[in-house]
């Protein structure tokens, strides 16, 4: 069920102040090709306040796309609730369309709401400009390195005006220093065009340097094993010792919720 903005708990026991999404007790279960129940997720509590960026960090299958989905209103809970902003998700492709240049691509979202053309491409155009990507405007998506793309995906994301984006390991498919690339784009992004997101990732290292806050899910069905704060400045560095000690407690959260209970 979802409904509308609302305080919430960070987890089951402790309460938050008002909120961009909240999770409450939240189950859901889907059928697998062979017509089985697998149980994605179970009685998971979690939330972010407004412009935060909370990372979630699992197991593969621990539900963590299902939880995206189920925040942007693609699913509904079992049970359990769910109340958010309005949310838009960012999958892990980035579905751009072959036969529109990249300016067209990242203004789809204005188009769709019904924007008159020049609009969209003027409110396009300026993060172009703002974002790297000045010049790339009528570039075909074969001229746009895997860096840019996922950068013209993200403005579209941006342009759809939605307060909250869940964003599915957005950056998985990237070779390592183009996805620290992105990590410091991503970074300026935010800062330019502030916005609450749920980061979905299975890179802890990943979380540690992007997050405000990172929540670890247990195997699936996921559950809430451990939160952990992240008070570090940014830009943030893979090599600093306080993201390198971050990075074992998230790991050592994750081993600890792949244990029997």
């Amino acid at each position: 069920m979802l409904t509308g903005l609302q305080s919430h708990p960070r987890s089951s026991e402790t309460e938050g102040s008002e909120a961009a999404v909240r999770v409450s007790g939240v189950s859901r279960a889907y059928r697998d090709r062979k017509g089985s129940s697998v149980q994605a997720l179970s009685d998971l509590w979690l939330g972010a306040d407004e412009h935060e960026l909370l990372a979630v960090v699992g197991p593969s299958g621990c539900g963590k796309t299902t939880l995206l989905e189920l925040v942007c209103g693609l699913q509904a809970p079992d049970a359990g609730t769910i109340a958010c902003a309005p949310a838009v998700l960012m999958p892990q492709r980035d579905l751009l369309l072959p036969w529109l240049s990249a300016l067209d691509n990242a203004a789809l979202a204005l188009r769709i709401a019904h924007e008159p053309r020049a609009q969209a491409r003027e409110r396009a155009a300026a993060l172009f400009a703002e974002l790297g990507l000045e010049g790339f405007e009528q570039a075909r998506l074969h001229e746009l390195s895997g860096g840019m793309r996922q950068r013209v995906a993200f403005i579209r994301t941006l342009l759809s005006g939605k307060q909250l984006l869940c964003l599915d390991e957005p950056f998985g498919a990237l070779d390592a220093i183009t996805r620290a690339e992105m990590h410091a784009w991503l970074v300026h992004a935010l800062r330019a065009e502030p916005r609450t997101v749920l980061l979905v990732t299975h890179d802890v290292e990943e979380a540690v340097v992007l997050a405000d806050r990172i929540a670890v899910l247990s195997p699936r069905p996921g559950r809430l094993v451990d939160e952990l704060e992240v008070a570090l400045e940014r830009p943030r560095s893979r090599t600093d010792p306080a993201v390198v000690a971050l990075r074992e407690r998230a790991l050592i959260a994750l081993e600890r919720g792949n244990r029997p209970l």
